[in-house]
């Protein structure tokens, strides 16, 4: 295959053909790169699927002028998990339902993740699971920063069990947003990922965006507002119930949990695993499950997840997933 802009051709190859290589690796095939030309090899289907990738890689950037790493990770999850009928079509979705949010523009990087943001358009609840990397909390911070920009909520609320994960940190100084913190530090790293350092802290102190320990949310109706749940996987069925019951006017909640990783006590029941067994049955409540293709952190966390399930699964431990069947957007 050929390129028509020979001034591209390094942002497309990578660093010293990393791209080519991720390409080789993905798909079995070998790539010779030859000034404008590239020869693929390989079996046909790997060779044309390949292919398409590339074209989209070089598509985005002649629009963009630059591309990353898991940009190109996004498309080589979107082609590679669709049919050979649909590669076209899914790539065109992904463009199309992109959004702004603050100084960042969001892509889905997997088919998944464009489940998930029709989801949170369509529905006033959304509970998504999957494992570490999945894009879980960027992306709930993501379309929460979206809305309140847009003036669709007039404030985000974000919360989170304060559990530790298999380590006592004893008690922590300063007052009740001082304590919180070290708990919600994904939010933060997501929300200035999208805002200036400044911003956060002028939404913060202005209220438009409130750290909200979900100790203290009894008695609270939460309006007008963007509300995520952090880890709910460490609530009990009792915190669960409670923050669920808080839904407002104009109001929509994202809880995310991971079940592999409950770091309750012992014989305490997880909010999350009990209350989607009891919710699955109302049709305006979403329900998203995550898996290990679609990790987009870095190809190597993918495998991580993998090899601990399959360790957890030769160990007898197993793994419970929220919802045998993910249920469908409408």
């Amino acid at each position: 295959m050929s390129f028509d802009d020979n001034l591209v051709l390094p942002m497309i190859f990578g660093d010293q053909d990393k791209t080519l290589k991720i390409l080789e690796n993905e798909f079995d095939v070998s790539i010779f790169p030859r000034g404008n030309l590239l020869k693929i090899s390989g079996e046909e289907t790997c060779v044309v699927t390949t292919a398409v990738v590339l074209k989209k890689i070089y598509e985005e950037v002649l629009k963009n002028k630059v591309i990353n790493t898991g940009e190109i990770n996004a498309i080589i999850n979107i082609i590679k998990y669709s049919s050979m009928k649909k590669k076209e079509d899914d790539i065109d979705l992904v463009n199309s339902i992109s959004f702004t949010a603050g100084r960042k523009l969001i892509k889905p990087r997997s088919k998944k993740q464009t489940e998930y943001f029709n989801m949170v358009k369509n529905k006033q609840m959304v509970f998504c699971c999957g494992p570490a990397g999945t894009g879980k909390t960027y992306l709930a911070v993501a379309f929460a920063v979206s809305m309140l920009k847009s003036g669709a909520v007039d404030k985000i609320i974000l919360t989170r069990p304060a559990v530790e994960a298999g380590e006592r940190l004893g008690f922590l100084p300063g007052d009740i947003k001082e304590k919180i913190d070290p708990y919600l530090r994904p939010i933060y790293d997501a929300l200035n990922d999208m805002l200036s350092f400044s911003e956060v802290l002028k939404k913060i102190e202005s209220g438009f965006i409130e750290i909200a320990p979900l100790a203290f949310m009894r008695g609270r109706t939460l309006s007008n507002a963007f509300i995520i749940l952090d880890e709910s996987q460490n609530t009990t069925s009792v915190q669960m119930k409670m923050f669920l019951t808080r839904l407002g006017e104009n109001s929509k909640m994202i809880i995310n949990g991971d079940l592999s990783q409950v770091d309750l006590p012992s014989g305490t029941k997880s909010g999350l695993r009990e209350s989607i067994k009891i919710l699955d049955n109302i049709d305006d409540i979403g329900f998203i499950e995550f898996g290990n293709k679609d990790v987009v952190r870095n190809p190597l966390v993918s495998k991580i997840v993998n090899n601990y399930e399959k360790f957890e699964r030769k160990e007898g431990v197993g793994k419970e997933y929220f919802l045998k069947s993910v249920k469908k957007n409408d």
